[in-house]
């Protein structure tokens, strides 16, 4: 008997049918609490909407006011190649035709009539800035050209293959964007370099592969990213902006061996790049050109 007090107990409290009462409260209780809560929480997605909509007024949504990032920007090539090793056979076509379609796909946007006709020809050597008004905002903002042909032997223009096929191969350095970044204080524009890299033979000897990576030739000729594509404003208030490029060229790399090369930005704004982060202003890869002859 005592088993079935308790069950009916318990029916009675989930439904109670003389006092018409569910979970201990009537019809009319249970109506006014949940008035409650919708009313409460209405109030809060409110004021929470509200709080949203006032902070996103304060905001540019052409710039960031806030950057969190480091103080050394990265470097990247073109081809990246697997794991940022470029390996091909010079007699092997198919060995090198995915660097020159990578290569080719890269450049399109830079193709001088495409340059020509969405970005204006720039004053070179000096910023080209463009400051916003006090209550008028200069958006968008115009870009420089930067020309495909710029990189001479290195632009897939007159060597379609960009030297792969003759073992004297070009890569592609880019810097990466920074809205808002001067690189230099008294107009030297910043400049890349490349050597062998450096690497460990013993407890304290250390040597590198700058004789087997021969002699380089830099498009343009000094390596350098003028200035005049500087200050970057961010991918909205700047749409068509194309960032520089600098193409190294590989004349006589030692062939079937592989090279350890390393790149560096040079510039007398931006600190050097920790050895923490490989890619803070420099850019390491393996370049191995083998040859059947």
């Amino acid at each position: 008997m005592a088993k079935d007090d308790k069950k009916n107990e318990w029916k009675e409290f989930v439904w109670n049918p003389r006092t018409r009462e569910f979970m201990g409260r009537t019809a009319s209780s249970w109506g006014l609490i949940l008035l409650f809560y919708l009313a409460f929480y209405t109030f809060l997605a409110g004021l929470f909407s509200l709080t949203m909509y006032v902070m996103l007024q304060t905001l540019n949504e052409h710039r960031p006011t806030w950057q969190d990032r480091l103080s050394t920007p990265g470097m990247m090539i073109r081809p990246q190649g697997e794991a940022l090793e470029i390996a091909y056979t010079k007699e092997d076509t198919e060995s090198w035709d995915m660097h020159v379609q990578a290569l080719n796909r890269f450049l399109s946007s830079y193709n001088d009539s495409e340059q020509m006709k969405k970005n204006v020809n720039c004053t070179p050597d000096q910023y080209f800035t463009q400051e916003d008004g006090d209550s008028v905002w200069n958006n968008p903002k115009r870009s420089c050209q930067f020309l495909r042909s710029t990189l001479d032997q290195c632009s897939g223009l007159e060597d379609r293959y960009y030297g792969y096929d003759q073992g004297m191969p070009c890569v592609i350095i880019k810097f990466n964007r920074v809205v808002g970044m001067y690189p230099s204080k008294d107009s030297q524009a910043p400049f890349v370099t490349c050597s062998g890299k450096r690497y460990r033979v013993g407890k304290d000897e250390w040597a590198d592969d700058s004789e087997k990576m021969g002699q380089l030739m830099y498009f343009p000729p000094d390596g350098s990213f003028n200035l005049m594509y500087y200050p970057y404003y961010g991918k909205k208030a700047q749409v068509n902006y194309s960032q520089p490029l600098v193409a190294i060229k590989f004349l006589n790399i030692t062939r079937n061996t592989e090279v350890n090369v390393e790149c560096k930005i040079t510039a007398n704004n931006i600190p050097e790049g920790s050895e923490r982060d490989k890619f803070a202003g420099r850019v390491s890869f393996k370049l191995r050109i083998n040859s059947k002859n």
